[in-house]
């Protein structure tokens, strides 16, 4: 329900509910501060003997009149104790006696200089308050047509003078300027109880979906408070600490080792470490600090669980490679056994040359697949060291040309002698040898067609751009370079960009494609050095 629909929930609605509990219990208060004005009245008239303004112009009608108002009053609070209906009638009712009692009290009192009119201006904004802002005019007129009434008779009876309609008609004013503000307050009231009670409504609806989340969970769940207490054990927490103790002991008595570390790491951020449970399962457990309410967030992981899913994704990984492999091995093996057997009996010179030339490719194309699959399974013998971009770009550019002269033109190196990365050595010329081999073989034979731009990237990051002038790869294609045995190459294997993004990842790093027009644009985030074991000194000494 919208927060500004005040119509359904007002109490004159045709809504089936009808006025909710808070609109009976604040005319409840309402019924209590008639009584209590009542009574007021009543001690007050006693202990002067109405020889003040009260009761000064007819003590024996004000004694009689404010009695019938108790008793009205009492009358009116045990009648909210029995029926909760016809609200706005109920409402109406009351506010009239009120006008008419303290009407006739202001009579009995001289009038309105008594000062009892004002009681007039609560029992408006009162109204107004209680009933949300309905018939909030038609109680100030009511209350208007009152004072006049008074006056009037005074003005007859008594010879009253006409200023006193002056002032009579100051506060008819003051009736309906309270009446305005209590109606414009009222639907406030409103708005604001009706989005309180939807915020309840959706608060309590995500209280029970993240009940229902935590009970469901694979992770074990605690909530411990400053005391050390479990106030939340969700069902997986049970089974891994095999215990059957319901929340609401303390810490100690499920697991008094995590009780331990919980006090020496109470005041420390997000904790992670492997303890052994109380029946001697290893199990992964990461604390989250505690907040202003003090209480600690607690999840823990069946250790044996995580390897064994590892486990199954390696295997299943492995599977899909050596599909892979065993597929690209297939098809030079098949041309160099043909290759073989058409040379046994093949004479003419020409012929057996191009046959051998055949067995030398294939078997070539088998040694470097061999190669590619030897450099991945390095991917996780990682020696990291730091690494002057500058000096080391320059070494390898230096080499790379001994085996494609052309290469030393082609290729630009822009960088500083301050861009120093955290990474393995071997892997990071490997992730290069790969980049720049596809780069230059799309790219013109133009001087710097191939570009390796080195710039600072984020906090602690350091970025290594290569780029090429090249038609660039078609965008059906971007989505799968990155995947195993992919490739737009006849001699490829398909496993060059595959290795270079596997070898970054070993190093903490990132390798991606960049979008934008002209030729190919990857990119290597890497770790800014100098790596925490070693120094930057000798880095230039490879």
């Amino acid at each position: 329900m919208a927060a500004g629909s005040v119509a359904e929930l007002s109490p004159g609605s045709d809504a089936d509910f009808g006025p909710t509990e808070s609109y009976w219990r604040s005319l409840q208060y309402f019924s209590v501060y008639r009584l209590v004005a009542g009574a007021v009245f009543l001690i007050a008239f006693l202990m002067t003997g109405g020889g003040t303004n009260l009761a000064s112009q007819n003590p024996t009608l004000f004694l009689w009149v404010d009695s019938a108002y108790l008793v009205v009053a009492f009358g009116f609070l045990l009648t909210l104790q029995r029926v909760h209906r016809a609200f706005n009638l109920q409402l109406s009712i009351q506010v009239a006696c009120d006008v008419a009692f303290l009407a006739v009290l202001m009579y009995a009192s001289g009038g309105t200089k008594s000062g009892i009119a004002f009681m007039l201006v609560v029992v408006v904004a009162g109204a107004a308050l209680v009933g949300q802002g309905r018939l909030t005019l038609f109680f100030a007129a009511l209350a208007t047509l009152a004072v006049l009434i008074e006056q009037t008779v005074r003005l007859f009876q008594f010879g009253a003078g006409t200023e006193d309609f002056f002032r009579t008609g100051l506060i008819s004013i003051g009736f309906f300027a309270t009446a305005l503000i209590a109606r414009m307050l009222a639907g406030r009231v409103v708005a604001n109880e009706n989005l309180a009670r939807q915020r309840g409504i959706e608060l309590a609806d995500q209280v029970r979906i993240n009940r229902q989340v935590i009970q469901d969970m694979d992770d074990g769940v605690l909530v411990v408070d400053a005391a050390g207490v479990v106030r939340l054990l969700n069902p997986q927490a049970e089974a891994l600490l095999s215990i059957g103790r319901p929340s609401g002991s303390p810490l100690a008595d499920y697991w008094p080792d995590l009780a331990a570390r919980l006090r020496q790491h109470q005041a420390a951020g997000e904790t992670t470490d492997v303890l052994r449970a109380p029946d001697g399962k290893p199990l992964l457990y990461r604390q989250l600090p505690s907040e202003v309410g003090g209480n600690t967030l607690i999840y823990l992981q069946d250790l044996g669980r995580i390897q064994a899913q590892a486990q199954q994704i390696k295997l299943a990984a492995l599977g899909r490679l050596t599909a892979n492999i065993a597929h690209e091995i297939r098809n030079p093996l098949a041309a160099i056994t043909s290759a073989g057997e058409l040379l046994a009996d093949e004479q003419r010179a020409d012929t057996r040359a191009r046959l051998v030339r055949i067995i030398g490719d294939n078997s070539n194309r088998l040694n470097r697949l061999v190669g590619e699959v030897l450099d991945l399974g390095r991917r996780d013998r990682v020696q990291q060291e730091s690494i002057g971009l500058s000096t080391f770009l320059a070494q390898f550019v230096d080499e790379y040309t001994l085996q494609d002269a052309a290469a030393a033109n082609r290729i630009r190196v822009v960088a500083s002698d301050g861009d120093v990365v955290c990474f393995d050595r071997a892997h990071l010329y490997r992730i290069l040898a790969n980049l720049v081999t596809n780069a230059l073989s799309y790219a013109s034979a133009a001087p710097g067609a191939v570009q390796l731009n080195v710039v600072a990237g984020l906090s602690g990051r350091v970025e290594l751009h290569i780029i090429d002038d090249g038609p660039g790869i078609a965008e059906p294609d971007r989505g799968k370079v990155f995947e195993p045995f992919f490739t737009t190459r006849s001699r490829g294997t398909g496993l060059g960009l595959y290795i270079a993004r596997e070898l970054s990842e070993a190093n903490g790093a990132q390798l991606d494609l960049l979008g934008g027009s002209g030729g190919a644009h990857f990119r290597v985030i890497a770790k800014e050095g100098p790596c925490p074991s070693s120094s930057i000194a000798g880095i230039a000494t490879t």
